[in-house]
């Protein structure tokens, strides 16, 4: 099977490209420049089709296409600078998907699995989120996401395309960056971090699992049309997570507690209010769907998915 894959020089579009030529598929990538071109995965034909917008033209990477895996989105930004942030999102996640789905029906691609988010429901729940329920975004990302959502719907129902929607939570894995990486860099070094007392759950998903999730996407006959949530299927706290990163790496976890009320100050005066939100907080969500509609188990548990990420991030600092 021939697919094409957005954004497949990025944190998930790499292993993704991996994933897929060991199973056997013919992988094209598509990125916005020329330079991008060289750092696809071998084995990986290139396709440069510029930034992505209402206006991309799609044909050549298209050609001889039967499926796409929509991974390239304006990512979520801290501290937002642009003026319209709302509006600069939907240029790319919402037109340019919309894009994208119209030239893929015409060229008579069969099915386009998109990477959505689990931002589409909200920041934060103790009640774990399901497909159906509290779609709630809190951000310009969020909302774009979930608009990107329903243009596909639309032209699904329009053309036949046949649409799958993945949200996952927070993804760790080799080559991860932001908050993640540098919880990593702060596990190793071995900086107490006040989180001891904290009781919140979060789920997330390895790279591993998604990419392996993903690629049941795209050829599950069960898959067409549906909207599915994944995750590890195992929900940690803050203090857990930490000492499974630390054991992943050979170190002791070094934690001590500290009043939330301090806490929350010292964030505030630091500027990383939204960090501690994201490390304290608690987001849940019920993977079920998939497992039980498509058959999916997740091939690494967590403690092996943070074994694979620390030693990459272990060789990645030597």
């Amino acid at each position: 099977m021939n697919i094409l894959i957005t954004g497949a020089n990025g944190f998930i579009g790499k292993a993704l490209c991996e994933g897929m030529l060991v199973d056997g598929y013919q992988v094209r990538g598509a990125v916005r420049s020329a330079a991008q071109m060289t750092a696809l995965p071998s084995g990986v034909e290139g396709a440069m089709v510029g930034d992505i917008s209402p206006e991309t033209d799609w044909s050549g990477a298209l050609a001889g296409i039967e499926s796409i895996v929509h991974l390239a989105a304006r990512a979520h930004v801290m501290n937002e600078t642009s003026g319209v942030p709302l509006a600069v999102y939907r240029q790319v996640n919402v037109a340019g998907t919309e894009r994208l789905a119209q030239q893929a029906a015409v060229a008579g691609v069969k099915r386009l699995v998109f990477l959505s988010s689990v931002k589409v429901h909200g920041e934060e729940t103790n009640v774990p989120y399901s497909e159906e329920n509290h779609l709630a975004p809190q951000d310009p990302y969020g909302v774009s996401k979930l608009e990107a959502e329903k243009i596909l719907r639309k032209v699904a129902e329009e053309t036949g395309l046949e649409v799958v929607i993945l949200r996952p939570p927070l993804v760790y894995g080799p080559g991860v960056k932001a908050n993640f990486l540098r919880l990593l860099s702060i596990v190793e070094r071995g900086i107490p971090l006040p989180f001891a007392s904290v009781n919140n759950r979060r789920s997330m998903v390895c790279l591993g699992n998604l990419v392996d999730a993903i690629i049941t996407c795209i050829s599950h006959p069960l898959a067409a049309g549906e909207t599915f949530l994944v995750s590890d299927g195992q929900d940690v706290s803050t203090p857990d997570l930490i000492k499974m990163i630390a054991c992943a790496m050979g170190k002791k976890p070094r934690l001590f507690s500290l009043h939330p009320s301090i806490l929350k100050a010292l964030c505030k005066i630091a500027g990383k209010t939204e960090e501690l939100e994201k490390l304290t907080g608690s987001l849940l969500v019920d993977s079920s769907k998939i497992r039980r509609e498509l058959g999916w188990q997740p091939p690494y548990t967590m403690a092996e998915g943070l074994a694979v990420t620390a030693e990459w991030y272990k060789k990645s600092r030597r």
